[in-house]
């Protein structure tokens, strides 16, 4: 009871308890968190707080983990400031390099797992459960043939037989085949109406009846690599009909494998044996197989499952090779370009020159593309010309045919070739990077590959290697796209059949200028790489 201002003995005893345990119960809390400090700082500054020693696990095994952490951060990045996008790629950026700085510390494995899993478990706490709805987990069509350009089987063609006997299929459609077909089916459609292909509508029942902004609604990141970090990543490229294997090469000398599931995501494999910035690389259809090409002036051979070094091919000339592409339609040829100006076909079963396969650009050989059934190469050179060769088939001889000059002194960075792009835009058609801050694409009016202007995107490009693509499958409800790089730092989306407002999207993520992009198969994912050395991977957002 209260006499006055004064409280009784069992009120104060009462009030003393409850002070006591609520102190108890703080000094708890607080220790609590001293110990997620602690635990914390030993993960993060290598050292246990009152051992005084280094863990002392391989640093390699830690950059798995940082790379699975980074991951399980980047998963919920999305869910970050809302109403300030800017501080969410500021915050990944910032969790990538001090976690980078850190890696060379190694840990038990034990605490690595609990600080993942007490990472993974506050984030959900946090932000609510994260649907896991990986792209690469969703069922898809289980053909090879999985993009818009690999519908032709050409069965009874002799070419398209592997040399194990098995039907190869093509990793585009044919030119003259396929744009014949195109033109039949467009001239008879009814007046105001547009009819797909057949093609058209298996790419279509694959991608769905989804909207342009649907298609194209690439906003969080999935994943980080950077074992290549303060190296640029000047090429990067899915494998053929994949949705998870990646590749890409580096400056460092080095080229790597990546694979995206299971999860978590993780190097696979890594190509040494360069003795110089590696300039490009090219998947071989069945991707058991890598080409690489070298400022060290060698072309080199790659087992993708073990990493080994097949063959050797040094130029005879010792010049730096740039760039190199498989022929299509016959695997055991390539052609590589060099810094003398010249082209060459190589025949990589015998490491020798094929006869007859060689010729002279103006420049040096930044960019190479074939048709679709390899009957037409394109070469771009650092002096501002496209080059069209025709390619015979039989003997592998190349035959200067048509050259545009698309900017005098303006390097062509980057040349992609595709059939057609949309039930509205049918012709044949080229996508180029030059240095001219601005995305090109050409259509492709005769079987010499001359070449027609047909529209250009604005970006920002005026002097490093930039890359662009078109996307492998479209909806065919509305709209087609090409993606591309851009010296801004970003990953641009446009719609070549808008004539106001092209861009459809715009990633931003990266801290250099981002050099190249490529799309897995069935567009579930987008990978980008960037001139410090980091590669993004990009999820299609679930609706």
């Amino acid at each position: 009871m209260i006499e006055g201002n004064t409280l009784s003995l069992e009120t104060q005893m009462f009030l003393y308890t409850q002070i006591c345990n609520a102190l108890h119960f703080l000094c708890g809390l607080v220790k609590y968190f001293a110990n997620i400090v602690n635990f914390v700082l030993c993960l993060v500054t290598g050292i246990c707080p009152g051992s005084g020693f280094l863990f002392t696990q391989s640093a390699c095994g830690m950059a798995a983990v940082w790379q699975q952490v980074l991951a399980v951060d980047a998963r919920y990045n999305a869910y970050r400031t809302p109403t300030f996008p800017q501080f969410r790629t500021q915050y990944i950026r910032r969790r990538s390099q001090l976690l980078r700085e850190n890696a060379k510390c190694g840990f038990e494995p034990g605490l690595r797992r609990q600080y993942l899993k007490l990472r993974s478990q506050l984030l959900a706490l946090r932000y609510g459960p994260l649907s896991e709805q990986s792209s690469f987990r969703a069922s898809s069509v289980r053909s090879s043939r999985t993009t818009l350009d690999r519908m032709e089987d050409f069965e009874e063609d002799p070419r398209a037989q592997g040399a194990r006997g098995h039907r190869r299929s093509v990793s585009r459609g044919s030119y003259q085949l396929q744009a014949q077909m195109n033109r039949a089916v467009y001239d008879e459609r009814p007046p105001g109406s547009l009819v797909p292909t057949s093609v058209a509508e298996a790419s279509r029942a694959m991608a769905g009846d989804t909207t342009l902004s649907e298609n194209y609604a690439f906003a969080g990141m999935h994943h980080i690599f950077d074992q290549h970090v303060d190296s640029a990543v000047p090429r990067l490229q899915f494998a053929n009909d994949d949705k998870h294997l990646l590749a890409c090469c580096s400056l460092d000398g080095t080229l790597s494998i990546m694979t995206l599931s299971p999860p978590p995501p993780s190097v696979k494999v890594t190509l040494k044996g360069h003795g110089g910035p590696v300039t490009d690389f090219a998947w071989s259809l069945s991707n058991d197989i890598i080409v690489s090409t070298s400022l060290d002036g060698t072309l080199r051979i790659w087992n993708t499952e073990d990493g080994r070094c097949i063959r050797e091919v040094r130029d005879p000339e010792s010049s730096e090779l740039l760039c190199c592409t498989f022929q299509p339609m016959n695997n055991n040829l390539t052609v590589v370009g060099n810094s003398k100006h010249h082209l060459q076909v190589v025949n990589i079963s015998t490491g020798k020159k094929v006869k007859g396969g060689s010729s002279k650009l103006t420049g040096r050989v930044l960019s190479l593309s074939f048709d679709a059934p390899g009957k037409i190469l394109w070469a771009g050179d650092d002096r501002g010309s496209i080059f069209s060769f025709l390619f015979d088939m039989a003997t592998g001889k190349l035959t200067k045919a048509k050259r545009l000059v698309v900017s005098e002194g303006s390097s062509i960075c980057s040349i992609s070739a595709r059939s057609w792009i949309s039930r509205e835009a049918r012709d044949p058609s080229l996508l180029v990077n030059a240095c001219v801050n601005k995305l090109l694409l050409y259509r492709v009016v005769d079987n010499e590959g001359t070449l027609q202007l047909k529209r250009s995107f604005p970006i920002q490009h005026g002097s490093q290697l930039v890359h662009s693509i078109f996307c492998p499958l479209m909806s065919f409800r509305q709209g087609a796209c090409v993606v591309t790089g851009s010296e801004d730092g970003c990953v641009y989306f446009f719609d070549v059949e808008r004539n106001t407002k092209a861009i459809v999207n715009k990633l931003q993520g990266h801290g250099g200028p981002v050099l190249d992009v490529s799309f897995n198969c069935d567009e579930s994912l987008l990978a980008s790489a960037d001139s410090t050395g980091m590669v993004i991977i990009w999820r299609r957002e679930q609706k």
